[in-house]
């Protein structure tokens, strides 16, 4: 078996998230690599929500054209999937509810007559499709009873009544491999965060960074943290500008629409030299436009954003993995260099749920921010060779710590001065080159697939393992960049030597990622795009290329 797909879908309410998630728990005990991609309409209750859980003996992160087996909890989810189903696939469905053919289980029947409440339908299923797999029951038991907090032993009741009407289609081999923490790309972020110090995090929820807020708000006194959800965009920005100057390591979470409102607040941190991470969660725009799917369409928002000219991180990983660690770094170099970085993530990374391992992640660069020795008279903004200030915060003895977001000289006073000006605009922007020179000494563009090919797919965020899958097959070079400003250009030139064709890939309907590297000097020779809020299957991703390759 290569890898296993389980679609399981139904109404929004039907408690889909949670199967899927225990699905994926399921087969994470058996030792395999898992990836849950999760789809949902912006509704509290109604319409059609489903998840792929994928399960593989490598690391993966994208899902395929079709599934081994669909669990319909109604009939859109099997009216709307049949496109997925192969020859070997197996629908498991609620007979009551559901006209197919496949494994049939009268689940809402079975809860009725158990008097449980309808939610539990969804763990009558999974009992079934534990038999299925071939599973024996003390394994599902276990996993269940470690994961199902609420209404434990009528859901237990119920999947042992599911895995008694099931049969057996398929034997699930465990792997001899480590079990490894499942974890969604936001909760890989706050960890990042977490563990590179992080003293604040604020936040107004929106989809798909709220989950940050939630789960740091859970931990924040395990970890020592301040978490806080403000009436607004507005009010976070403008907070974590407040908890920068008193010296406290802070980062907020927000959407595009919530990311406009913060603009001021960005331009605010830039000249004042303010210190602080925005997490971007990208979805698909304008305004609202579908709150609950992902896209890849605020690069060139995050890059221009604000008023003025100052230098800006902004880095974009591809998996919770690569959340962790660039979180983390991004929180260390904001602090360096005294200024804002953002973390473009999307809603696939956000909310879909990848295996964890800490293994596979670099250390973080070492805390080296510059701060004041206490000697002679403190200058907030003292204009050095690297353009990087001396740190002192308030309360700090014989330190009057004046920030301005108006132009001002060394002692944080406003000035209109035309040589002060001059002299303050080249100090913050000299931060930026120095900034650069960190970069390029950390791996700021990774290389995967076929290194000899003369064909490159450049990517960047979640299309990182659909394009490295496609790129498996079709044997081309995947180059993708996870700093995207300032441009790591010279890595960028050395991940491309010896290609002849470049074919950008991207979920936006404009090719941001390419009108960067055409701004750079790197011609890219065809573009891939998807913008109907969905991410394509492997599959898809493979033929397209095909069709473009030289």
């Amino acid at each position: 078996m290569e890898s296993l797909s389980i679609l399981i879908g139904g109404r929004a309410g039907d408690g889909i998230d949670q199967a899927s998630l225990l699905i994926g728990k399921l087969l994470n005990q058996l030792g395999f690599r898992i990836y849950i991609y999760r789809d949902y309409p912006s509704l509290i209750r109604g319409g059609h929500t489903f998840s792929i859980v994928r399960a593989a003996r490598e690391k993966l992160g994208a899902h395929r054209q079709t599934v081994d087996f669909i669990c319909a909890l109604n009939q859109d989810c099997l009216d709307n999937h049949r496109d997925k189903i192969h020859g070997r696939t197996v629908v498991l469905y609620d007979s009551d509810v559901v006209k197919g053919t496949g494994l049939a289980l009268p689940l809402t029947s079975m809860v009725k007559a158990a008097g449980g409440p309808e939610i539990v339908r969804n763990t009558a299923m999974l009992g079934g499709l534990a038999k299925a797999l071939g599973l024996p029951w003390e394994k599902f038991e276990k996993v269940a009873r470690e994961n199902l907090k609420k209404e434990t032993e009528i859901n237990i009741q119920l999947a042992r009544k599911g895995y008694n009407a099931a049969e057996t289609f398929y034997k699930i081999e465990e792997q001899k491999k480590p079990v490894l923490p499942l974890v969604t790309g936001n909760e890989a972020l706050a960890l990042g965060l977490a563990s590179a110090g992080l003293d604040a995090y604020i936040s107004y929820p929106m989809t798909p960074s709220s989950t940050i807020l939630h789960f740091l708000a859970q931990r924040a006194e395990a970890l020592n943290m301040k978490v806080i959800h403000p009436e607004s965009e507005l009010a976070v920005i403008m907070m974590a500008l407040g908890f920068a100057y008193a010296g406290q390591k802070t980062a907020v979470g927000t959407s595009g629409g919530g990311f406009c409102l913060m603009t001021e607040g960005l331009s605010f941190a830039g000249m004042a030299e303010l210190p602080m991470v925005i997490v971007l969660g990208q979805r698909p725009g304008p305004s609202t436009g579908l709150p609950t799917y992902s896209s890849q369409t605020e690069l060139m928002f995050a890059l221009w954003a604000g008023q003025g000219e100052f230098t800006r991180l902004i880095v974009a990983p591809g998996d919770a993995e690569e959340a962790y660690y660039w979180g983390g770094v991004a929180l260390r170099l904001a602090w360096k260099y005294q200024l804002p970085a953002i973390i473009l993530t999307d809603k696939n990374i956000a909310e879909g749920t990848y295996s964890f391992d800490l293994k596979n992640i670099k250390r973080f660069p070492e805390e080296q921010s510059l701060f004041w020795d206490g000697s002679g008279e403190y200058k907030r903004y003292l204009a050095t060779a690297s353009g990087i200030s001396p740190l002192a915060f308030p309360g700090e003895a014989g330190a009057t710590i004046k920030v301005n977001s108006y132009e001002h000289e060394e002692d944080g006073v406003t000035t209109e001065d035309q040589r002060i000006t001059r002299k303050m605009q080249e100090k913050r922007l000299r931060k930026g080159v120095a900034l650069l020179k960190e970069i390029d000494e950390l791996e700021a563009v990774k290389v995967y697939g076929k290194q000899a090919a003369r064909t490159a797919v450049v990517c960047w965020g979640s299309t990182k393992h659909l394009c490295l899958e496609a790129a498996e097959k079709l044997e081309v070079r995947v180059v993708m960049p996870l700093v995207l400003s300032p441009l790591p250009l010279t890595q960028l030139k050395k991940a491309l030597q010896g290609v002849a064709q470049i074919i950008a890939v991207e979920d936006n309907a404009t090719a941001q990622l390419a009108q960067l590297l055409k701004g750079a000097g790197i011609k890219v020779d065809a573009v891939i795009l998807t913008y109907d809020g969905r991410p394509e299957t492997v599959e898809q991703l493979e033929e397209r290329i095909a069709r473009g390759m030289k």
